[in-house]
């Protein structure tokens, strides 16, 4: 937003050199704590009327943050014709702040560790990471202090950071893992059953077989929905927008993706494992090279009922609800606000991988390939 045309507006008196001074030296992605001189700046702009959005922009900071700065400093103040309205004192929030840092106490590790403490406070509330990624996102970032996990979520319980609670976690720590069970098959699947599957795909070991899935948006409403393909080795994301929920549209998603892989699709996509949905019907249409009309991969269908047969689909599809939740149209979506989620997946830090990506794990695999 332009600093001149704001100052220029009838909306505040203030002289246009107020606003300049906000742009120089900041950019939208750094992250910066609320200091004193904020907060002045802040309660000026508040008397000038400028909404929430327009004053993160004026100051760079997170609108999120901008709200929370304004409830820290919140009081009702009362008028000369004896009214009461809620008002935003400077002296207030700093106040709060301080008795937050001084309740943290000499002996916590994190207490004097300030920048730590803020940067893992805007990963995990603004870029959504989970305690465990966030620490690793800021040891890639060059951070030399650190703390366990397990000390992590304790802090964050405790109230130790002054923005961070247990609210702002994507899902609430895990327990132990559940048995998974085994299921017989019952019925005939439309192509082949996940019994036939070799062990070599089971384990997880070879490159280049996939889990497929889709993810709807809001039932009655949403004619669209996302094709979301997870390779089992890497876990590498890739979600495609499909304009109808139907197997000629998986189809046709699939024919795309060949086109644009060329012969390279065989070695990439070497199987598919797919659930027993509608979509995924047409199982000779999946196989079939829209080129050369001969195989182009291999699909495996699950048992009916049985979704955890695809465990990496349903992890990742929680990280993709992290960006759409349920109950979302989808009609409004483009392929390039859907690339923008598949990016932040796959680059995601994963525990599994020790803190690599999904993204560097694939690319090493292309890599081999190329060679």
């Amino acid at each position: 937003m332009n600093a001149r045309k704001r100052a220029a507006g009838s909306k505040t008196d203030l002289p246009p050199d107020f606003y300049v001074q906000f742009q120089k030296g900041y950019t939208m992605k750094s992250f910066k704590q609320f200091t004193y001189n904020d907060r002045l700046r802040l309660e000026v702009l508040v008397k000038a009327k400028h909404t929430p959005k327009e004053i993160a922009e004026i100051l760079h900071f997170h609108i999120s943050t901008i709200y929370r700065e304004l409830d820290r400093g919140q009081f009702e103040a009362l008028n000369s014709d004896l009214t009461k309205e809620m008002r935003y004192s400077p002296d207030i929030a700093q106040q709060h702040k301080e008795e937050v840092l001084a309740a943290k106490g000499a002996d916590l590790k994190i207490g004097n560790e300030q920048a730590f403490a803020d940067r893992i406070e805007e990963i995990i509330i603004n870029e959504g990471y989970s305690p465990a990624a966030a620490l690793a996102k800021v040891k890639a970032e060059g951070y030399d202090f650190s703390i366990c996990v397990t000390t992590l979520y304790s802090y964050i319980d405790k109230g130790v950071f002054l923005n961070l609670t247990m609210k702002h976690l994507p899902e609430k720590r895990k327990g132990e893992k559940k048995h998974k069970r085994k299921t017989t098959q019952k019925r005939a699947t439309k192509g082949e059953s996940i019994e036939n599957r070799p062990e070599e795909i089971n384990t997880r070991e070879e490159f280049g077989h996939w889990e497929m899935d889709t993810v709807v948006g809001a039932r009655g409403v949403s004619k669209k929905s996302l094709l979301v393909l997870t390779e089992r080795k890497t876990r590498k994301e890739i979600i495609m927008l499909l304009k109808e929920h139907t197997a000629a549209a998986v189809v046709a998603a699939l024919d795309r993706l060949e086109r644009k892989l060329g012969k390279k699709f065989k070695e990439i996509f070497k199987s598919i494992t797919v659930d027993n949905g509608s979509e995924f019907s047409d199982w000779e249409g999946m196989e079939r090279s829209k080129r050369s009309k001969k195989k182009r991969t291999k699909i495996y269908y699950c048992h009916p009922y049985s979704s955890w047969e695809r465990g990496s689909n349903e992890n990742q599809n929680k990280l993709v609800r992290r960006h759409i939740p349920k109950g979302v149209n989808f009609d409004d979506k483009t392929q390039g606000d859907i690339d923008d989620i598949a990016e932040w997946i796959n680059n995601y830090p994963r525990r599994l991988h020790e803190y690599k990506t999904a993204e560097e794990l694939y690319n090493k695999e292309l890599e081999k390939i190329a060679a």
